[in-house]
């Protein structure tokens, strides 16, 4: 295995295919496949299922793909630990961040952050929750800030803040009619409401998902949109109601005229708010520091492993 190899086969597996690969790595189709093919010849084994549409992993593949992610962590974490023993605070930081905990937190730590470490470069890599995840699983994200549930997988879970899934309903609402605000309801009460939703890829929706399946709610969809800022203004303003977490409507006080928000009863999906890193990754200073900014803005300890 070479890095020129791995980043060809894991091109492909990001891609689905190998058109999609070859535009990604500016070579030609034929050229890529024709690598992929001398790949597989040395392995003994086919990396790709070429009958699926995307193209799957064989077992031979995923055997593959985990291998490459190790070396490639190996190789990161040692031009980390090299440029950090030389004090070279030249570097690269990945961090995957949803917009709306963007617009929470990156005005204060941005500048604080580039203030003690000018020559860090910060990419920004935005999504819901469940794409950083898979994204840092992957290693495409060195940290990932996400809301999510503690699951046994690549990942190392960092509880950095507690999170309570609520339902926020428009003032106008029948439901906020009947009841008082921050009274508990069950979710079957809004049954009747229009709701707006958040696209899939954010948690919020995983867990809205498997409580309409659970309850056997079919609910009115008044929009669909991938903006919490939308979602929540629109909810706000159209006599709708969503699931959000309890601290996106405490920060925006602009709207408690216009809404109150009812914990769910009989939510056992939890989600809270973790930094998460690939098992085995080596944490830089600059990193760490990154972190410790985070938990600055949201008052909170700052504990990882080791700390």
């Amino acid at each position: 295995m070479n890095f020129k190899h791995i980043n060809y086969v894991l091109t492909v597996c990001r891609e689905g295919s190998f058109t999609g690969a070859s535009k990604k790595l500016f070579i030609s189709q034929p050229a890529l496949s024709q690598t992929i093919k001398q790949i597989e010849s040395d392995l003994g084994e086919p990396i790709f299922d070429r009958s699926t549409d995307p193209l799957t992993l064989t077992y031979a593949g995923q055997r593959y793909v985990e291998a490459a992610q190790q070396m490639l962590d190996i190789e990161r974490n040692l031009r980390a630990k090299i440029a950090e023993a030389k004090q070279e605070m030249h570097g690269r930081i990945h961090v995957g961040i949803s917009a709306q905990r963007g617009i929470q937190l990156l005005p204060c730590v941005i500048p604080e952050f580039v203030k003690k470490y000018p020559y860090i470069k910060i990419d920004l890599v935005e999504y819901g929750s469940a794409t950083l995840e898979r994204l840092t699983a992957e290693g495409q994200c060195d940290l990932a800030l996400i809301t999510t549930t503690k699951k046994p997988n690549k990942l190392n879970y960092v509880l950095i803040e507690n999170e309570q899934l609520v339902l926020m309903a428009a003032r106008s609402t029948q439901l906020a009619h009947r009841f008082n605000d921050g009274e508990p309801i069950d979710i079957t009460e809004a049954i009747n409401e229009k709701f707006v939703y958040m696209r899939e890829g954010h948690s919020v929706r995983t867990i809205q998902d498997r409580l309409f399946e659970r309850y056997h709610i079919s609910p009115n969809v008044l929009i669909e949109t991938s903006n919490m800022e939308a979602a929540k203004n629109v909810t706000a303003r159209s006599n709708a109601v969503m699931l959000i977490p309890r601290v996106y409507v405490e920060d925006s006080p602009e709207l408690r005229y216009r809404v109150q928000c009812h914990p769910i009863r009989s939510n056992d999906y939890e989600r809270h708010f973790y930094l998460c890193y690939r098992n085995g990754m080596y944490l830089t200073r600059y990193m760490e520091d990154f972190v410790r900014m985070v938990c600055k803005r949201l008052n909170v300890p700052f504990n990882l492993p080791g700390n």
